[in-house]
C-alpha cells in the first residue's frame, strides 16, 4: 500500500487563501498620508483625458478604433498591447483618482509612459514642443509621470483611498 504524503500548507486550500490574502494585503497596504492622495489625484487627473481620447474619442482623440489603428499600423504594436495601453490610461486613471488598486494602476501607467517615451517621444528630444519647431513632443512630461507613478507604487493610495478602507478591514490595528 502506497503511503500518503501530507500536502504542504502552501498548497492546501487554506494555505492558498492565506497566500492570496497576504499578496492582496501588500497591494492595498497604505496609510493616511496626504502625499499619495495628492500624487494619485494629479496623475489620475492628467492621465484621464489621454485615456478618454484613446478609449472614447473625447478631447479630440481618435477613439478606440482610431487609437488601435495607430498602435498597430504606425507604432507596430501587437493588438493585445494596444488594448492594455488604452485600459491602463483610461481605467487606470479612474482607479488612481478613487484609490482602488492604486499600486497596480500606477505601475500600469508608469509602464505605458516608459513605452511612450522610448518608442514615440525619444526621437523628438527631451523638451516638449512649446514653439512648434520639433516634429513632435519630447519626453520630459513622461519622466514626471514615471516618477509620480513610482512614488505611488512605493507609498500606495494614502488618505481617502478605497485601498485604505479595504486594507483597514483586515485588522483593527491598521491605519
Amino acid at each position: 500500500m502506497a503511503s500518503v504524503q501530507s500536502v504542504p500548507s502552501s498548497l492546501s486550500k487554506a494555505g492558498r487563501g492565506h497566500h492570496i490574502a497576504s499578496k492582496l494585503e501588500l497591494l492595498l497596504q497604505t496609510d493616511r498620508d496626504v502625499v499619495p492622495l495628492l500624487l494619485r489625484g494629479a496623475l489620475g487627473t492628467v492621465m484621464f483625458p489621454h485615456g478618454a481620447q484613446k478609449a472614447l474619442g473625447w478631447f479630440g482623440g481618435g477613439g478606440f478604433q482610431g487609437t488601435m489603428r495607430y498602435f498597430i499600423d504606425i507604432v507596430h504594436l501587437p493588438a493585445l498591447l494596444g488594448y492594455l495601453i488604452i485600459a491602463a490610461e483610461f481605467l487606470g486613471s479612474i482607479l488612481l483618482v478613487i484609490g482602488l488598486g492604486t499600486r497596480f494602476a500606477a505601475l500600469s501607467i508608469g509602464l505605458v509612459m516608459i513605452g511612450a517615451a522610448s518608442l514615440v517621444h525619444a526621437p523628438n528630444g527631451f523638451f516638449m514642443n512649446w514653439f512648434g519647431n520639433q516634429s513632435g513632443e519630447g519626453f520630459e512630461y513622461h519622466l514626471l509621470a514615471i516618477a509620480i507613478a513610482a512614488a505611488i507604487v512605493v507609498r500606495g493610495g494614502g488618505r481617502w483611498s478605497i485601498d485604505l478602507k479595504l486594507y483597514g478591514l483586515g485588522s483593527s490595528t491598521r491605519a
